[in-house]
């Protein structure tokens, strides 16, 4: 979930190159909700800074609505991890991807599961 759509296309296709499917794509926590409850997917990532919205409310909710997504929501942002350090280890998120290092391995590698 990111609210710039240009981003989520960039993403989109460096993770379809690396394996991995990607089933759905929300620029906002109502659609992410909607999303993750139609499709079931195994991987969330999410944008920490979601312009009105907060990263860290959407994986809460996420997690709280549906909780086998639980270590299964990965944090992004271009901002450095330090920056949310405590916000980051507070949430039920798996962890935080800087935007410019995300790749299936790298996903897959922090939600501690394989290649599938």
């Amino acid at each position: 979930m990111d609210d710039n759509e240009r981003f989520l296309a960039v993403a989109r296709d460096r993770l379809a190159r690396d394996g991995m499917d990607v089933v759905g794509m929300a620029t906002t926590q109502k659609e992410a909700l909607r999303l993750a409850e139609e499709l079931h997917p195994d991987v969330v990532l999410v944008d920490i800074s979601l312009g009105a919205e907060s990263g860290f409310e959407v994986t809460r909710r996420l997690v709280a609505d549906f909780p086998d997504l639980e270590a299964r929501v990965v944090l992004i942002s271009t901002r450095d991890q330090d920056d949310f350090a405590d916000l980051i280890a507070a949430s039920p998120a798996a962890g935080f991807l800087p935007k410019n290092l995300i790749s299936g391995r790298a996903v897959y590698d922090l939600v501690g599961v394989g290649d599938r």
